[in-house]
């Protein structure tokens, strides 16, 4: 049940941050800050809560191996996506935003297998943050396009319920495999977050909030290791 509401409650904060995008008001250098807090805080929980335990439960070249397996299969799929297949399709629009949100998805998915409260805390607070700006920001570029708002809404909600199901599945057919396995996946997913967030993440929040990002960025990081050390 715990993993069902926090999936669902990180996947929606999705739908909340196009609603806000939308309708609401949101500043680029507020946006820039929240997104480059919300990567500060992830790239620590995806090193301190994915691949440094799994460190200790499979041979650690393996782990290292998957991780940068992790970084270049996202990369990989960004870039065939977003340059060759574009994202002016509603299809290819889909993709691309659905693209984004696997790798946080997928560790949030393997991590909720065995993980502490706290852990999961750290996590998934760390997606939700990172969530509400990417949605409202993407939201409120594509509502100036030709596109009306009730399919940006659309578009956005879609990409909840496919980023919900992937991490529910991910979670559910992952939860009876062995500890060296579990650890490996878990540094694929380590990986591929932080090849999101130098993709994604840190350029769009630099040219949102300027140098302010360094300062968030770091605000996150302590927010991440606070939460570590209550383990």
């Amino acid at each position: 049940m715990l993993t069902v509401l926090v999936v669902l409650v990180v996947s929606g904060a999705l739908l909340l941050g196009a609603a806000w995008g939308i309708y609401g008001s949101l500043s680029k250098s507020v946006e820039g800050f929240i997104v480059a807090l919300a990567g500060g805080a992830l790239i620590i929980s995806a090193v301190l809560e994915l691949i440094e335990p799994s460190t200790k439960e499979t041979n650690i070249w393996a782990a290292f191996a998957l991780v940068l397996v992790g970084a270049t299969v996202f990369t990989g799929l960004d870039y065939l996506v977003k340059k060759k297949w574009g994202s002016s399709s509603g299809g290819g629009l889909l993709a691309a935003i659905t693209l984004d949100g696997i790798p946080e998805n997928l560790a949030l998915g393997v991590a909720l297998i065995g993980a502490g409260p706290l852990q999961v805390a750290a996590l998934s607070g760390s997606i939700f943050l990172s969530n509400l700006p990417e949605a409202a920001g993407g939201a409120k570029a594509m509502a100036r396009g030709n596109r009306s708002k009730g399919k940006v809404l659309f578009l956005w909600g879609m990409t909840a319920v496919l980023l919900s199901a992937a991490a529910l599945a991910g979670n559910f057919f992952l939860a009876g495999v062995s500890k060296d396995v579990l650890a490996l996946i878990r540094c694929f997913a380590g990986g591929a977050v932080i090849a999101s967030l130098a993709i994604e993440v840190f350029p769009k929040a630099f040219k949102e909030d300027a140098y302010l990002v360094g300062i968030a960025t770091t605000i996150g990081l302590i927010l991440a290791l606070y939460l570590d050390q209550l383990n």
